[in-house]
């Protein structure tokens, strides 16, 4: 070709955006798991919402909303206090979408069994398009138990929590037709230890305390109330905080700065100052920790859920892109190595998500089995650490799949790699969740012993699970030290995603999982597969992600 026949506006041999797809039914094991556990009656919803979150105009507001950052304005003209935070409409367009959706409150409006893995579902489907909208949608749909402690706090808020209806109206609660909610926990001589809180609860009448201190997380500060930890007489407590009080004055929470984060960025963080707070006790002074932890064992879900979907969306983004391109005469999802790395991501991204999805069915399970409440205790942390620790992994194989295509940020792929971590370090780093396993399994040994029934149960379908089941009971019942808490994590882990494979995914990917997953040697890189028949291999990817559905 000569080069005046060049089309130097048209570029060959690219793969086409990932846009206007079903990100539900794209997703084999996604459908497999709602189906298997139980909760059918949500795929009319996930079906809709699917094709919602897979669209180019979704796609594109999850873009806009990172690259146009919330602004904090503290102060109007004249120098009076605003304590605002401004956001792009691509942000609004989103928590609308999702709250109409119902993301937030199905578990709370349905009477059907399936309301948390329902939620799970469509919180999945969400993830894909925007980090940042998580966290708000996350606070909300979690603060519902914690409410519940207080049975008058409860009927005022309980009701606009659930609504699906999304107000962003900077104007009293009580106004409202929909409202959210954040939380304010840490704080800097702190962290995680919140024990260490020095903001302080002072009583003023009624249940009702002014609260004054420094927070230096405060997630969603544009949300319409707060959960927040302070120092009361008998202890630390937990607070009901909102933006304006029942006289409809607004409340003396002074923002100071947004904080500038690695990733979240459509998501406001804010540091917080309270001068007299007008805040109203839930539960009793001095068990703050066990009131909020409510709210944080649901949050804890959602985060498994949504380092699952991370996790999906760039392998999916990785499968779509070798499917179109071409290299050395053939499509890279052709060449035999391409091919392992992608059945080796795919078969991560399958196991997450099974294991995020058998969590929220232990939620169901729990409002009516008291084992399945033990259960949960335990593999809400597993889920939680593991999740989060493999997606970052995830991440970035699956970016080297598209090679400088998929380190520009013109691909979504940078974002979803500086997102991921937030998940991991977000209501308690890796640390916290293994301690939190070791702590409930020394100091509520029904939870011990549900986990163990557990692996009792999945005995019996393959040979190096029953080894890997058999060597995590015995680990489990020798009185681990500390320094063994992240090899209990992992441990569960694997046995809870092996089990549950075998129970809900096809039996050569089951089977490939055990194979590779609990060998004992396993390999440390993805795409070191051995020699396995190709038609396992795609059946995997496509268990994972199927180009065109």
């Amino acid at each position: 070709m000569l080069p005046s026949e060049f089309d130097f506006n048209t570029s060959l041999n690219q793969s086409p955006a990932l846009v206007d797809f079903n990100a539900f039914t794209t997703n084999r094991m996604l459908k497999d798991t709602l189906h298997a556990y139980g909760a059918d009656w949500a795929h009319p919803a996930a079906l809709k919402f699917g094709e919602l979150t897979g669209s180019a105009a979704m796609q594109q507001a999850g873009a806009l909303a990172n690259k146009h950052l919330p602004q904090l304005h503290t102060h109007d003209r004249f120098g009076n206090r605003l304590d605002r935070v401004e956001f792009h409409p691509a942000y609004h367009e989103m928590m609308a979408l999702s709250i109409q959706a119902g993301v937030h409150s199905i578990p709370w409006t349905t009477d059907k069994y399936g309301g948390y893995l329902a939620h799970s579902a469509l919180s999945f489907l969400k993830q894909q398009v925007d980090e940042g909208v998580s966290c708000p949608l996350t606070m909300t749909f979690a603060v519902v138990p914690s409410l519940q402690i207080n049975p008058a706090i409860a009927a005022d808020w309980i009701p606009r929590v659930t609504s699906n209806e999304y107000d962003a109206r900077f104007i009293p609660w009580f106004e409202k037709s929909g409202v959210t909610f954040g939380m304010a926990m840490t704080e800097p001589q702190g962290g995680s230890d919140v024990r260490s809180n020095i903001t302080t609860a002072v009583h003023a009448e009624n249940g009702i305390y002014k609260i004054t201190g420094r927070k230096w997380f405060c997630s969603a500060p544009m949300s319409d109330a707060f959960l927040v930890l302070a120092q009361a007489p008998k202890g630390l407590s937990c607070f009901l905080v909102p933006r304006f009080t029942r006289d409809g004055i607004k409340n003396k929470l002074y923002f100071q700065r947004l904080k500038d984060k690695l990733g979240n960025k459509s998501n406001a963080s804010a540091e917080v100052e309270f001068h007299e707070a007008w805040g109203e006790l839930i539960g009793e002074e001095g068990r703050g920790v066990a009131s909020i932890m409510e709210m944080v064992r649901h949050t804890r879900l959602d985060c498994a859920v949504g380092s699952a979907a991370t996790m999906h969306r760039a392998v999916a983004e990785a499968i779509h892109h070798c499917h179109f391109r071409q290299a050395f005469g053939k499509k890279l999802s052709d060449q035999p190595l391409m091919r392992n790395v992608l059945a080796d991501l795919a078969l991560e991204s399958i196991a997450a998500t099974t294991l995020a999805m058998r969590i929220a069915k232990g939620f169901d399970d729990a409002r009516q089995n008291e084992e399945a409440q033990h259960f949960i205790r335990i593999a809400t942390a597993v889920g939680k650490f593991w999740n989060t620790k493999r997606a970052v992994l995830v991440l970035g194989e699956a970016m080297e799949c598209l090679g400088g295509n998929g380190y520009v940020e013109e691909s979504v792929l940078p974002r979803l790699y500086r997102d991921v971590p937030v998940n991991a370090i977000w209501e308690g780093s890796g640390n916290i969740q293994a301690l939190d396993i070791l702590r409930a399994m020394q100091k509520e040994p029904a939870s011990l012993e549900a986990i163990l029934h557990y692996l009792k149960n999945g005995m019996g379908n393959h040979s190096l699970l029953d080894r890997h089941l058999h060597n995590t009971a015995q680990l489990l019942t020798g009185n681990p030290p500390e320094q063994q808490a992240r090899a209990i994590a992992e441990a569960v882990a694997l046995a809870i995603q092996a089990t549950e494979l075998i129970r809900v995914a096809p039996a050569p990917v089951a089977t490939l999982f055990c194979d590779i997953r609990l060998a004992e040697h396993r390999s440390l890189t993805w795409g070191a597969l051995p020699e396995t028949p190709v038609n396992i291999l795609e059946q995997t990817i496509h268990q994972a992600f199927e180009p065109g559905v």
